[in-house]
């Protein structure tokens, strides 16, 4: 069998965006022996791509902000689907992480008196999001890498791909996977692995995630036996680039519309009026006249109709485009320049001032941008303990993107960043502490790694075979005609059925060339997660019959009573099939339910 090099920690954390390097800072504090993989190179994460800021009720521009309104603004984001506990630690806990954040050197924006400024973003009652212009990610990031590099027992492993844990005995014991310089492997021996790989957006045509984002910490944690949860739902951000081809996809931030920007059709009309949700009227403006006061400050004002929930605001663009009303390429045009100043822009935006200006050949100062929806990510991932971040697999801990239960049917703009560093940090605590308490670590199975190394080279092995290039294009292409923004029953079959052949064909994937320097090789391994993250989402989709957050259906509109106290959890049965099952919410304790006084789950919804 193939030679590899073999690595042995305490606890391995797999994903180095803003949840991975903050679980590794946290567990090496702690005492232990970590490693921190990075798929590409250390700093370049998607976090990055976050723009508009990190979501916490520190209530320095609004003193009525607190934990929580926060709790009740995200649970109602999430359709009330959330795990309540998760949604309470993160509104309780986000106020520390941001100012812990700027104790380890970030530089945020400044209130007039020296604090941390906070601007305004879809879904959140009061002005929470603590930000750097519009480049929020990168100096989180760019802060925690510094942090990283210099916490003692931290070790950083740049440019490997995992492809498999390793279990033995129903608890996790290491990982396998290859240098992708190189194309030697690497086993890691480990008593606890956080996952924080981040997204499955790869798996879409339209997306705005990075080549990273293929589910690998999904499909790896699903494989070894763990839960995933709440699947079927997908973000797709209201607004990407539509225009040129070739940046189709690329993020918009949040930041544009919570500084003022408003979206308009192909007609010059403000449509978002007419799509405000019933229960939702009491909050949002219904004329422009009284959009722009509350821009111009005035409290009593009710807020603009763009400041509503993703999934909203992308259903109405989606709706306006198929009634003939959209922009020349199938999106709406987000105008800032009529609402602020070009000092303002360049000020407040400018990354996104600099992005269309090089991209796009647009000066965002003086003409609008061309947006429609992307996707852009999954509320579902792997089922994990809100205090530990532990999965049901012993060991097997996930945090940020790659771990569901947070933000239920759909996530609130700015909840992303602050979930990072709350539930890393958990993660990394409860990594620590696992492996601290074991007595022994299990032993890695020889022939367990003889076998992946034998599944991992089986590409090349083949002298004809499916080109991975073409399997994954054709995966995209389902994905978004099949199970996209808008989806009904027999698409998502007719859907599934195309994937299951997909995956007979990515079993005769054939690959050419050595292991070294091989993307081919590279796109052959990556398929598996792809496709079992794929149809991971269309087999939940399929059994939610309703409409809630991020997942539409046609052919059911309205949202289903009796789903409203359920999630739907995905997990691997004992003859290899993907098997779903209902399970009921966990109850909520009476003093949090007195927040939604007033409102049933039903009136809840969007």
């Amino acid at each position: 069998m193939a030679n590899y090099q073999s690595i042995e920690h305490d606890v391995l954390v797999i994903g180095a965006g803003g949840a991975g390097i903050r679980a590794a800072i946290e567990a090496a504090e702690m005492g232990a022996n970590v490693g921190l993989i990075c798929k590409s190179l250390l700093g370049k994460a998607h976090t990055v791509m976050a723009e508009g800021g990190m979501a916490a009720a520190l209530g320095n521009v609004e003193s009525r902000d607190n934990w929580k309104v926060h709790f009740r603004d995200t649970m109602r984001g999430g359709k009330m689907l959330n795990n309540w506990r998760m949604a309470q630690l993160h509104a309780q806990e986000a106020p520390d992480r941001a100012n812990e954040l700027e104790s380890y050197g970030a530089v945020f924006d400044r209130t007039p008196d020296g604090r941390i400024l906070q601007r305004n973003f879809g879904g959140h009652l009061y002005p929470r999001l603590a930000h750097v212009g519009d480049r929020t990610g990168l100096e989180m990031i760019r802060t925690l890498q510094d942090k990283a590099v210099h916490t003692p027992g931290l070790q950083v492993h740049m440019e490997c791909t995992i492809y498999k844990l390793l279990v033995n005995d129903g608890r996790v014991c290491g990982a396998v996977g290859y240098w992708r310089q190189t194309g030697e492997f690497v086993v890691y021996k480990a008593k606890a692995v956080v996952l924080a790989t981040g997204g499955i957006g790869k798996s879409f045509k339209v997306t705005s995630n990075s080549w990273e984002y293929t589910g690998d910490g999904h499909a790896m944690a699903y494989l070894a036996g763990a839960d995933l949860i709440d699947m079927e739902f997908i973000q797709f951000h209201p607004t990407g680039m539509m225009w040129p081809l070739s940046v189709k996809g690329i993020l918009v931030t949040e930041g544009v519309r919570g500084e003022g920007g408003v979206l308009r059709n192909n007609k010059g009309e403000r449509f978002m009026f007419k799509y405000v949700p019933e229960q939702f009227k009491k909050d949002y403006a219904d004329t422009e006249d009284e959009a722009r006061r509350w821009l111009d400050g005035d409290k009593t004002a009710r807020r603009p109709p763009e400041l509503l929930t993703r999934d909203v605001v992308a259903r109405a663009i989606n709706a306006e485009v198929k009634a003939g009303r959209g922009s020349p390429h199938g999106g709406a045009f987000l105008d800032i320049a009529a609402a602020r100043s070009p000092d303002y822009i360049k000020r407040k935006l400018p990354s996104m001032y600099h992005q269309f200006k090089e991209l796009a050949q647009v000066d965002i100062t003086k003409d609008a941008m061309e947006v429609g929806p992307t996707t852009h990510y999954i509320m579902g991932g792997v089922r994990v303990h809100p205090e530990t971040a532990e999965s049901t697999v012993p060991g097997i801990f996930a945090a940020g993107e790659a771990a569901g239960g947070m933000h239920g049917a759909n996530r609130l703009g700015g909840n992303s960043l602050s979930d990072l560093l709350v539930f890393g940090r958990r993660a990394g605590m409860g990594a620590a502490n696992y492996a601290k308490n074991l007595k022994s670590a299990p032993a890695l199975s020889q022939a367990d790694v003889d076998a992946t190394l034998k599944e991992m080279t089986a590409p090349l092995d083949r002298v004809d075979g499916e080109n991975p290039y073409t399997i994954a294009q054709d995966l995209q292409e389902l994905m978004q005609t099949h199970i996209g923004i808008i989806r009904e029953e027999k698409e998502m079959q007719e859907g599934l059925e195309k994937l299951l052949k997909l995956k007979e064909r990515a079993s005769r994937v054939a690959s050419n060339g050595t292991r070294a320097y091989n993307p081919g090789w590279n796109q052959a391994l990556d398929l598996r997660a792809m496709l079992t993250c794929s149809e991971a989402i269309a087999r939940a989709a399929i059994e939610r019959k309703e409409s809630r957050g991020g997942h539409t259906r046609n052919d059911y509109p309205d949202y289903d009573k009796e789903l409203s106290k359920v999630n739907f959890l995905i997990k691997k049965t004992s003859s290899g099939e993907m098997g779903i099952r209902k399970e009921p919410l966990p109850q909520m304790p009476a003093e949090l339910q007195e927040l939604f006084k007033g409102e049933s789950n039903a009136t809840s919804q969007s």
